[in-house]
């Protein structure tokens, strides 16, 4: 399955990303850290398919949020590059339509610019959140409303996270991500973990400390 979805969604994600997602969700749906999932940047669901096929495998109690403006990306900022205002836009039906293409249950789907859906919209506790905001903005937003939700022990990992020091094959085309998380978290913020690859995997796993309730 994480092959066909890869090839099928080969310009948002890739066999590293599914893998690394399936190690982090995997292990704290086994290990029962509390709270449901969300996804920050769905686009047409693809990569939320694989989540939600982990979260049937293991923990199909939970309940999966998905999040998306559907209208592409806003306008960047100073910090952001590669993509412009409108790119990357995808429709609730495309989402709608793969979660019946792989047989699985309709996901909760939050249409709606991050400010203004998350505060409301989100679960009251999380287990785990993939953020693919690519911008700063939407990154810091985010933050500020996944984090506080977070069970301890919680994972959230951000796609587009380039840390050349940590990882030197990994993708810069998106310098706002790190800088949000930077900004939010501190720089070399302990909860913050770079994961590498063999190719030009860009992600950063964070996770909430057991003692943080």
């Amino acid at each position: 399955m994480a092959i066909r979805l890869a090839t099928q969604n080969s310009a948002m994600s890739d066999f590293e990303r599914l893998n690394a997602i399936y190690w982090a969700l995997s292990t704290n749906l086994i290990h029962k850290v509390p709270g449901d999932v969300v996804e920050l940047g769905c686009n047409a669901g693809l990569t939320s398919v694989w989540i939600s096929q982990i979260m049937q495998d293991l923990a199909p109690e939970r309940e999966l949020h998905l999040f998306d403006s559907f209208e592409g990306l806003p306008a960047g900022g100073p910090l952001d590059s590669y993509l412009k205002r409108g790119d990357c836009r995808a429709s609730v039906d495309d989402v709608k339509a793969n979660f019946d293409t792989w047989n699985l249950p309709q996901p909760h789907v939050h249409p709606g610019w991050f400010e203004q859906t998350l505060p409301d919209g989100l679960p009251t506790q999380i287990s785990f959140a993939y953020l693919d905001g690519d911008f700063y903005e939407s990154i810091t937003t985010s933050l500020t409303h996944v984090y506080p939700r977070l069970a301890p022990g919680g994972v959230i990992i951000v796609d587009d996270y380039c840390d050349l020091d940590a990882n030197p094959r990994a993708w810069d085309g998106l310098p706002g991500v790190k800088k949000a998380c930077d900004d939010y978290f501190g720089v070399n913020a302990k909860v913050l973990e770079v994961l590498g690859g063999v190719g030009d995997l860009s992600l950063a796993m964070i996770r909430k400390p057991l003692d943080d309730e």
